[in-house]
């Protein structure tokens, strides 16, 4: 479980057998004080990936400097390099993903897929993780209702 900043704009791409994957990098921020008071920064970068719809949503929702929250595994990949050097890189293959804040047009984000016929529900904020599909006149009917349970009076 990781929230951070991504440091890149995401990549979307597609596997020759058709299967979205999307590539990210992610900031995360570590602040302390250490024994002598003094206040103390660490960052650290990570490589996101995401696969399948899960990808086609990071590509749409993310952009660099947005803040968001990824849950998912390590994963260790190696190859040999044009060099004929063995390489390895570490990876967090996320399975589940919350974006905060609102989208590159300062605008709340529109969860409504190009066809129409279908919206996804998020589970909080911008939140994918096993996305609920309903027909898009229900959606907006249990949206409504929703907001209506969060007003405080």
């Amino acid at each position: 479980m990781l929230i951070g900043n991504l440091t890149r704009d995401p990549e979307l791409r597609y596997t020759p057998q058709g299967t979205a994957v999307c590539s990210f990098g992610l900031a995360t921020n570590r602040d302390w004080v250490d024994q002598s008071g003094q206040r103390q920064e660490d960052v650290t970068f990570h490589n996101i990936v995401a696969w399948s719809k899960l990808a086609e949503i990071c590509g749409q929702l993310l952009f660099k400097g947005r803040k968001v929250y990824v849950e998912g595994r390590l994963s260790i990949r190696s190859w040999t390099g044009q060099d004929n050097q063995e390489r390895k890189t570490t990876e967090v293959v996320i399975e589940e993903m919350i974006a905060f804040g609102q989208g590159k047009a300062g605008a709340e984000e529109d969860l409504t897929p190009a066809t129409g016929d279908e919206i996804v529900i998020p589970e909080e904020a911008t939140s994918v993780k096993t996305a609920k599909k309903l027909p898009a006149k229900k959606a907006k009917k249990d949206m409504a209702e929703e907001v209506a349970d969060d007003i405080p009076f």
